[in-house]
């Protein structure tokens, strides 16, 4: 009988134990984000914190889960698109403490043109839709010499702050994950680096042109502000800077993604 009463609670002591794991949902897109989150899942078990990983294809969906409180944090996004996220939805999440991960050097691409210099006047180039990053592909632009823009210092831009435009270039306002898509249609397409490695684009030899290691679009994991410091998400954020993980990056990306931390 006592041998039965210390098996029952042994085993009660292995459920209480399975429960007592902490869950954290995190919502990212697939590459380098969702990648990335996986490869920290063991380091994480060992830390007590079961972590599941909840993919999306666009860049709307995993702050509006957050925000609704149907998953804990996302890493998907930088800090300039959180912000004009933010404003135009009226939510209020915010970069959790040691938020930066890495930067994805942003690029330009095309399956007309080998260099860009032989593109025509008049050429069709597509960008982002999204305030951030659509302002992101106009400053790139004007860093080439191809554009200039109206502010200089402004993260924002769009076309209508466009004030030289010696080609006369035409800018086709695309949702992101649609630009790989577009590159038979257009002349030159601004694509973000997680769209390009799905694509099966290689950032460091398939760009015409790419951002250098000054970006300051750095990739970021946020959260609600009532979440941001929570002990969970701060093991997240301890994992998500290990050696480890900069190790990955770099030999799994070569480039295309660099750590920031």
């Amino acid at each position: 009988m006592l041998k039965k009463s210390l098996t029952a609670l042994a085993l009660a002591a292995l459920a209480f134990g399975a429960q007592a794991a902490d869950v954290l949902k995190v919502a990212a897109t697939s590459v380098p984000h969702a990648e990335i989150l996986n490869f920290v899942k063991p380091q994480l078990k060992a830390d007590g914190v079961d972590l599941e990983v909840k993919e999306f294809s666009d860049y709307v969906q995993p702050n509006a889960a957050v925000e609704d409180k149907q998953l804990d944090a996302n890493f998907f996004q930088h800090k300039p698109y959180l912000d004009s996220y933010n404003k135009d939805r009226k939510s209020s999440l915010v970069e959790v403490p040691n938020g930066k991960v890495h930067v994805e050097p942003f690029g330009a691409y095309s399956s007309k043109i080998k260099n860009i210099k032989d593109l025509k006047d008049g050429a069709t180039i597509a960008i982002p839709n999204d305030p951030s990053n659509g302002g992101r592909a106009l400053i790139l632009l004007a860093k080439q010499g191809l554009i200039e823009l109206k502010d200089a210092k402004s993260l924002t831009p769009t076309p209508l702050d466009v004030v030289k435009n010696p080609k006369k270039l035409k800018f086709k306002e695309l949702e992101a994950p649609l630009l790989p898509r577009a590159l038979g249609d257009v002349d030159v397409a601004l694509i973000n680096t997680n769209y390009a490695i799905e694509a099966k684009l290689n950032p460091t030899k398939d760009a015409l042109f790419i951002e250098g290691a000054d970006s300051p679009y750095t990739n970021i994991v946020a959260a609600r502000a009532d979440r941001a410091n929570d002990p969970i998400i701060a093991k997240l954020m301890k994992a998500l800077h290990s050696a480890e993980v900069k190790k990955f990056i770099q030999e799994k990306y070569k480039g295309a993604v660099v750590p920031a931390f």
